[in-house]
């Protein structure tokens, strides 16, 4: 679980390195033990003092690096998209 307590906490940027905001949480599947999705807090003001409720959820596939920072393969509108579809495929 140190993977998760390091990649919690850390900024997200798109594919255009535009900050979005930091990874909030992780959705982990407990029967694969594999990490679907991340939701990300927007930042801003509100997130710095706890009130944001400004949160997106990106599919674990949509991210092209982890490093110092989570670098996205797509803005995070597509990935809004992609977990729309995903849903109504469900």
């Amino acid at each position: 679980m140190r993977l998760l307590n390091d990649l919690i906490g850390k900024e997200v940027l798109d594919h255009t390195a535009l900050v979005i905001g930091k990874v909030k949480d992780v959705e982990i599947d407990t029967s694969s033990n594999k990490i679907e999705s991340v939701i990300i807090s927007k930042g801003g003001i509100g997130e710095s003092i706890g009130i944001s409720k400004a949160e997106s959820l990106v599919p674990f596939e949509m991210i092209n690096r982890i490093g110092d920072k989570v670098i996205l393969k797509k803005a995070i509108n597509e990935a809004e998209q992609l977990v729309e579809e995903l849903e109504n495929e469900i």
